[in-house]
């Protein structure tokens, strides 16, 4: 299930674009300040984030420059009520990949949506950290000369980890993003595909070792020659 960021202001309308966005099958997060809103999308993993221009706090530029110092490729769709051509130039130069000017018909957010979702999938082939790649076409971990085909379930949790680039990603929004509202699913899944996942990094000689730590969950690290 892919997650997005709501980080909007106005709460009517960050209510709406959850409401929107849960009904096409998303997982929503929404917060209605930018600082709150840049500490949501450096501790968790999303898919997309919308982000507002005007908010308390910080504003949507300072928000997205700050993410894209700190190399935060998520696409971003930034909401304004402002139609000047500087004002969408600022956003864009600030590390935006849309503009959207209020108001605006949901149909075209959906698919302004799609759009980014899309092509962030085009843009990127593999997933790296350390010596090892993970293959997002082939569904395979390569390390060197050596690979290993990962299950369904095991491509899901490894991607989100090396999307976190070493972050700390919790068994929530594992099981959340991995085995969505399977209410068979339980922490001691995300346990378990962790040791998969660590036996199979272990059998291609990869310096990347999958870390728990106590009520935070888990995150990647490069082992020490």
């Amino acid at each position: 299930m892919m997650k997005i960021l709501v980080v909007e202001d106005e709460r009517l309308l960050a209510d709406s674009l959850q409401t929107l966005l849960t009904g096409r099958g998303f997982s929503v997060d929404t917060t209605n300040d930018g600082l709150t809103g840049l500490e949501y999308a450096k501790t968790d993993v999303y898919d997309l984030v919308i982000l507002d221009v005007m908010m308390p706090g910080l504003d949507g530029y300072t928000v997205a420059s700050r993410l894209r110092a700190e190399h935060h490729a998520v696409p971003i769709l930034m909401l304004t009520a402002k139609s000047d051509l500087m004002d969408r130039v600022a956003g864009l130069n600030a590390g935006a990949d849309y503009y959207l000017t209020k108001p605006f018909d949901s149909r075209e957010l959906l698919a302004c949506v799609g759009a980014l979702l899309r092509r962030q999938g085009e843009q990127v082939d593999e997933l790296t950290f350390g010596n090892t790649a993970l293959d997002l076409s082939a569904g395979m971990l390569r390390c060197g000369s050596k690979s290993v085909r990962l299950s369904a379930r095991e491509f899901d949790v490894m991607r989100i980890l090396l999307q976190a680039k070493g972050g700390n990603v919790s068994k929530e929004t594992l099981l959340e993003r991995v085995w969505g509202f399977d209410s068979n699913a339980v922490e001691n899944h995300v346990e378990v595909y962790a040791g998969f996942l660590r036996k199979k990094l272990a059998s291609i000689g990869s310096n990347v070792r999958i870390e728990a730590i106590r009520r935070l969950g888990y995150h990647l690290e490069v082992a020490e020659a």
